[in-house]
């Protein structure tokens, strides 16, 4: 997280008030509910787990065991079964 001078983004009424209850101390400002992402939006990560999910699924319509899918992509027996079986 990168530090930013208040009297630099906010205007100057709002750091005067801001100083009459903290001064020269840290406020974290949390992110609006509505623009938070969820896990691994940001990096990409949850779309390849999306999308290694589906050629699982894919794979297991096709016929392929469960316990070939577990080899295959380094998964737990378990993990393949939630992954299959959900939605």
């Amino acid at each position: 997280m990168k530090y930013i001078k208040a009297d630099s983004v906010l205007p100057i009424a709002l750091v005067e008030e801001l100083q009459s209850y903290i001064q020269g101390g840290y406020i974290y400002v949390p992110s609006r509910k509505d623009s938070k992402k969820k896990w691994g939006e940001l990096s990409g990560c949850r779309y390849e787990i999306e999308q290694r999910n589906r050629k699982i699924r894919k794979d297991y319509q096709q016929g392929k065991s469960v316990d070939e899918l577990a080899d295959i992509y380094y998964l737990s027996v378990h993990s393949i079964r939630k992954i299959i079986y959900e939605k």
